[in-house]
């Protein structure tokens, strides 16, 4: 199997999404670590990647095999079919590549109590290979007719929290492409009071990384704001739990920046954050507690589990927000949700720009200029990467050879991967990912267009380096 557990979820080859492995890894996860409770419904969905519909088809037969009873929700985003299954103390299944190319796809795994942990892989995995060595096979499956209700449960949640159409006014562009959730989505920040110029609906799955943005995605958007006077552009990965939020200047406004403003709009006294998001989330003091853990939801889903003063929310530099919390809201409680949501910090960004009659620039511009921003190099070997990162880690040489910037770190952090601070408190962080083969490098100063180019930099010497 060249199926892998990554940062979060089951990733690997679209092709390699076979009857037999999602059946394994389906029946493995109920059999591990849903055996015993009540429910015996698993909730299911996809994205809209051309592979997803058949893996969707090989889970669900799975889970009839396994004497469960699917639930199929149809295309609806991440965070959507995990609120609707929480609920109701049920697992769920999301066949999703979330971020990640076109060719590769995934599955997301929901325990009845909250996300799948770190801990949950090993016996999962181990399950899943037993069950492959005794021959099992499945046949294909047919999906069940779609159930409305987990769309409609996710609409209501926000339209339901958030009272009085407090972005009323406003005007939002909505970059459809193929995010799953695109048109609830619309239907949210219309429900709001939002007006909603929605744009490029594509049949066609278009990787969308919210961490590193194609240049003529933000062109577009700019051409939107220009073209409708809007006050932002919003949109989201393919999975919807990343969000996507452009301010009216055409400026991308980072996700853990986003992450930041949701916080304090929530009033939360504890976040929990990855040690990639932006150093400003303690410059601002204003949280109680700020806790930095490994990159991956589950970490910080752990992270907050053992978090005591609350309301606790955690967030990633990708914008996914998370609550550990119930949240009080003029329209009542926002009930928990520990695992990454996209909607909620779009919402919480902008109904705070409305309560504040200012633009979202002008929030950003509140914060400490302390500016991170990530991209990535696509095909490199998971053990490329390391060896480089092991090499700049251990040798002055190497890190001199890649830029002579990175010659005398004044602080090293090897929670995940390699982050060097450099002497005039730049940031600049290597780490391979986990989810697909790629080098990622993040960094952090004190303006954007030092962090652009530096970011640039880098990527240009690890360009030289690979194609050496």
């Amino acid at each position: 199997m060249s199926v892998s557990f990554g940062t979060s979820g089951l990733r690997g080859p679209a092709i390699d999404f076979t009857g037999s492995t999602t059946a394994a890894y389906v029946r493995a996860f109920l059999d591990v670590i849903c055996s015993g409770i009540p429910s015996r419904t698993v909730y299911l969905s996809a994205d809209l990647r051309a592979s997803s519909p058949e893996i969707a088809g090989h889970a669900a037969a799975a889970i009839v095999a396994a004497g469960w009873t699917p639930v199929y929700a149809g295309n609806v985003p991440t965070p959507a079919l995990a609120a609707y299954a929480l609920a109701r103390q049920s697992p769920a299944v999301m066949v999703t590549g979330s971020h990640i190319p076109e060719d590769y796809n995934g599955i997301k795994f929901y325990r009845p109590d909250g996300e799948f942990l770190k801990e949950d892989e090993a016996p999962v995995r181990e399950r899943a290979e037993t069950l492959l060595a005794e021959g099992l096979s499945i046949s294909n499956g047919d999906l069940p007719p779609v159930d409305p209700a987990v769309a409609e449960a996710y609409i209501a949640r926000y339209t339901d929290a958030f009272v009085g159409r407090p972005l009323n006014g406003l005007r939002i562009g909505l970059d459809l492409h193929s995010a799953v959730g695109r048109d609830l989505t619309a239907r949210i920040l219309e429900g709001l009071g939002a007006q909603v110029f929605p744009f490029r609906r594509s049949d066609r799955f278009i990787a969308v990384d919210t961490e590193a943005l194609d240049p003529a995605d933000l062109s577009r958007a700019k051409e939107q704001i220009s073209a409708h006077h809007l006050d932002a552009v919003v949109s989201t990965d393919g999975d919807g739990d990343r969000p996507l939020v452009i301010d009216e200047a055409g400026r991308q406004v980072n996700g853990d920046v986003l992450g930041i403003l949701t916080a304090r709009r929530l009033g939360a006294k504890t976040v929990v954050t990855p040690i990639s998001s932006t150093s400003a989330i303690e410059m601002t003091g204003w949280f109680e507690t700020v806790v930095r853990t490994r990159i991956g939801s589950p970490y910080v889903v752990a992270g907050m589990a053992a978090a005591t003063t609350v309301p606790v929310v955690g967030f990633e530099a990708n914008g996914g927000f998370l609550t550990e919390s119930d949240i009080a809201l003029s329209g009542g409680s926002l009930q928990r949700l520990p695992t990454r949501d996209a909607i909620l910090p779009m919402v919480a960004a902008l109904v705070a720009s409305a309560e504040a009659k200012r633009p979202l620039s002008a929030l950003v511009a509140d914060l400490p200029p302390r500016v991170m921003k990530a991209d990535r190099l696509k095909k490199i070997a998971p053990a490329d990467g390391a060896k480089l990162i092991a090499a700049l880690d251990g040798s002055r040489e190497a890190r001199v050879a890649l830029d002579p910037r990175l010659a005398a770190p004044v602080a090293v952090d090897r929670t995940d991967g390699l982050r060097l601070v450099l002497s005039g408190g730049d940031i600049v962080h290597f780490r391979q990912s986990g989810n697909a083969p790629e080098l990622r490098c993040y960094v952090e100063t004190d303006s954007a267009e030092a962090t652009d180019a530096l970011l640039a930099d880098m990527l240009a010497a690890l360009n030289r380096h690979f194609a050496a």
